[in-house]
């Protein structure tokens, strides 16, 4: 029997593998491979060498300082509300529907804690011994204007839900407005809900308000009911213990709701203004706005202490009630808006030398008047020369000595017979041609061309149907916003004098010489701030040291207010009083910016009237719109009209308001009239909301036209245009503009043609015969004044419409 065979293979391969080398430090580069693209876990790691050392007992120490830190700050908020003669807190209770009754309300709430207190007509105090707390009611009607005033003055807003009504267009404009102004903390009453049958649908019906009310605030979680003693009971608690959120530009100031106003009788007799200083500490330096009456000083700040309880058997007493606290310094702020007329006219008096500039013969373009005298007669050309050479050595070379530019200059020298030159800009234009050819070398383009201008009726008749067309086809795309159509008879240099050519919108200079004979008469008046961001920080830092300490109740004597006002007080509208900021009285050229609101669904036209709030002032403003931003020669476009949802910058001259404070924008309308949705207008409708930015006078809000023009003869990049201009003069007046198509061609005018207005331009490539032919000019805006509002929001607009017609007409070439 043969012996079995064993199996027999070569090896695969002669290399040996040795075992992976194992170091325990390896490169980056290893460690990289190792994790084949893992990122290990983070979490857990303590990343500084204070994380890595701290024991347990370190962490709990931590923990337990920061624990004590937040608990300093929430007693430094609430103590202003602390003990005896602590600051009551202010409820304003707004209704939002037409069955509601905030006086009911506060009733109500008074009864869930057994509080027997007379319900007045105006704001009161009310203690409350169970929190040993001291609420003041600020009970209101529906009216905008008091609601405004209670709201930006509450530490808490109790609106006020039916069950059995929806909240109507006042009541909606009412929440929105205290919404965008800026509130404090919020919370939520239903009224009459013990009177929905049957009893099972009250659950769904505070479900539905409670839908309604979180589409505004989300932060809403519960919705009371003043039905409920114990709902009511758990909103006093709420109302007493917590911490009010607070508005942040109220902060930064002293405020005060007025809880009794004495009028002077006669003008030398001071306003007696008395409450509880809130905010910052009070000063006498700094002005006071008291509602919507203006502006007013200080005479003097003195004590007004409640009157105190004393023992069984003894009569209460008044302590320090002459005491008088702060009286104003020679640092004390002035009523005067504007800069004083003799500084402005000591800094003009160079300018006022200076003589009357030569007629110009060109439209400006940037910083230079093209085609005048100065230029014809300096008109040079450069050639190198040597350094050194002087103008008149330089006119013996007859060329250029040298080709490498190593040891030559440029100098220029006059050439009266070179009329033909190239004019190019100093930076360059985006999509320039290259200068035309001269006459020593053949062109590629004809010399001449046959010029066929049609007679003037049979231009006319083209001229008609060819606008009507264009009319159409702007309706369709309108992709021209800015285009103007000037009359033939009209001379556009004369009707466009105030207007330039810029090479770039965002960088090309503005020449401010041009616009000195239009500006406003107090445009030099104006506040100037050079550093808005270290002004506004020093006058808010100067404003946390002294004054009159929060919590103390005074008596405010304010001098200048007219005795006429007494005629208009009501004593349940509230009055308040804000204390402005150093400089904040100043006019200046503000910049707000507006965002228009989609709810409106119309657009609205720049120089229009609107009403703004800011803060503590509500104004009536003609504001110029323009686009938002930053750009590296301050220079904004102007916006003729601000469609629904977009956003841009309302400029007008108007105080100044230090820091970011939300502003309302209200417009008037027609009482009785139908708006989109159906419902009938209430004489007043919210259009939007923005902010404060900073304000700056050498902001330019440039207005743009556009001249357009149909191309008549195409030859290669050579075309021949009508329609834009109708005689030679403008032409040559016109000529330096870059022209640009709607397809993105740029080019110039070459030479005029005719006596129509018809000229030759030179493009950097062929257009199509479709295209049209465009120039861009700008003009400066200037902001209007603002005027101060004068009585209620919500008035009778009876005739409104046809006046605002006159007003706001805006004629497309000003």
């Amino acid at each position: 029997m043969p012996v079995a065979v064993a199996n027999h293979s070569h090896r695969p391969t002669t290399k040996v593998s040795h075992k992976p080398f194992k170091s325990k430090a390896a490169s980056k580069h290893e460690l990289r491979d190792r994790a084949k693209g893992r990122v290990p876990s983070e979490r857990g790691q303590r990343k500084t060498p204070h994380q890595q050392v701290m024991s347990k007992f370190d962490r709990r120490n931590q923990a337990k300082q920061a624990r004590l830190t937040k608990h300093k700050e929430h007693l430094k908020d609430t103590s202003v509300f602390s003990g005896k003669d602590g600051a009551p807190r202010v409820v304003a209770v707004v209704p939002l529907c037409a069955d509601g009754d905030a006086t009911t309300a506060i009733k109500q709430l008074n009864d869930s804690l057994d509080i027997e207190a007379n319900v007045q007509e105006g704001n009161f105090r009310v203690s409350v011994d169970r929190f040993k707390q001291k609420l003041q009611y600020v009970p209101l009607q529906r009216d905008l204007s008091t609601c405004l005033d209670a709201a930006r003055v509450a530490d808490f807003v109790v609106i006020i839900l039916s069950a059995h009504e929806e909240v109507d267009s006042l009541g909606e404009l009412i929440l929105r407005s205290i919404e965008s102004q800026g509130m404090s903390t919020l919370f939520t009453l239903v009224q009459g809900l013990d009177k929905v049958e049957p009893a099972k649908q009250r659950t769904a019906t505070v479900g539905s308000l409670k839908s309604f009310i979180t589409h505004f605030h989300p932060e809403q979680e519960k919705v009371y009911s003043l039905d409920s003693r114990q709902e009511c009971s758990n909103l006093m608690r709420s109302l007493c213990n917590t911490t009010p959120k607070g508005v942040r530009w109220r902060d930064d100031r002293s405020w005060m709701l007025a809880e009794d106003v004495k009028f002077a009788t006669n003008e030398s007799e001071p306003t007696i203004i008395t409450g509880v200083v809130r905010g910052r500490g009070l000063k006498a330096d700094r002005l006071v706005q008291i509602g919507d009456l203006g502006a007013y000083q200080i005479e003097k700040i003195m004590a007004a202490p409640l009157p105190k309880f004393a023992k069984k058997g003894e009569d209460m007493s008044i302590e320090d009630t002459d005491k008088t606290l702060e009286e104003p310094s020679e640092d004390r702020d002035d009523l005067n808006e504007l800069a004083p007329e003799d500084v402005v006219m000591d800094a003009d008096d160079d300018a006022a030398i200076i003589t009357e500039p030569a007629p110009k013969k060109g439209v400006l373009l940037d910083e230079h008047h093209y085609f005048t005298d100065e230029d014809e007669e300096e008109k040079k050309i450069k050639k190198k020369v040597p350094k050194g050479t002087s103008s008149y050595q330089s006119a013996w070379y007859l060329d250029d000595v040298s080709d490498s530019g190593s040891d030559m200059e440029d100098i220029e020298m006059d050439d009266e017979k070179d009329q033909n030159e190239e004019i190019g800009a100093e930076d360059g234009i985006e999509g320039y041609a290259q200068p035309e050819p001269t006459e020593a070398s053949p062109s590629e383009y004809p010399q001449s061309e046959m010029m066929d201008v049609p007679d003037e009726n049979e231009d006319a008749q083209q001229l008609a149907q060819f606008r009507s067309r264009k009319r159409d086809e702007a309706e369709d795309d309108k992709e021209f916003p800015d285009e103007i159509e000037l009359h033939p008879n009209v001379l556009a240099r004369e009707r466009l004098a105030r207007y330039r050519g810029l090479k770039s919108l965002r960088t090309s200079p503005w020449q401010e010489d041009e616009d000195r004979a239009y500006e406003p008469e107090e445009w030099k008046r104006l506040l100037q701030i050079p550093d808005y961001n270290s002004s506004r920080s020093r006058a808010v830092r100067e404003a946390l040291v002294g004054g009159v300490a929060p919590g103390t109740r005074v008596h405010i004597y304010i001098r200048g207010v007219a005795p006429s006002v007494a005629a208009s007080y009501k004593p349940s509208s509230p009055v308040t009083l804000f204390s402005l900021l150093r400089h904040e009285n100043k006019k200046t050229s503000l910049n707000y910016l507006f965002n228009l609101s989609t709810d409106y669904g119309k657009s609205v036209k720049s120089k229009e009237e609107i009403i703004a709030q800011c803060g503590p002032r509500r104004m009536v403003i003609k504001p110029i719109f323009s686009h938002p931003g930053s750009t590296p020669n301050d220079v904004h476009k102007f916006c003729r009209y601000l469609h629904p949802g977009q956003s841009a910058i309302a400029a007008f001259m108007g105080p100044v308001t230090w820091g970011a404070v939300p502003v309302v924008f209200f417009k008037r309308t027609a009482v009785g009239s139908t708006n989109a949705d159906g419902e009938e207008d209430i004489g007043l409708t919210l259009i939007g909301s923005g902010t404060a930015l900073p304000p700056s006078t050498s902001r330019v809000v440039a207005k743009r036209i556009i001249l357009t023009g149909h191309p008549y003869h195409i030859h290669k990049k050579i075309v021949t245009v009508r329609y834009m201009f109708f005689n030679r003069e403008d032409v040559e007046w016109f000529k330096a503009l870059p022209l640009w198509t709607r397809r993105g061609r740029t080019g110039f005018v070459k030479e005029p043609l005719g006596t129509h207005g018809y000229f030759k331009a030179t493009f950097d490539g062929r257009i199509n015969p479709q295209d049209a032919v465009g120039v861009s000019l700008y003009k400066r805006m200037w902001p209007r004044s603002a005027t101060p509002i004068q009585g209620p929001l919500l008035e009778t607009a009876a005739g409104f419409a046809g006046q605002r017609q006159d007003q706001t007409e805006d004629v497309t070439m000003e």
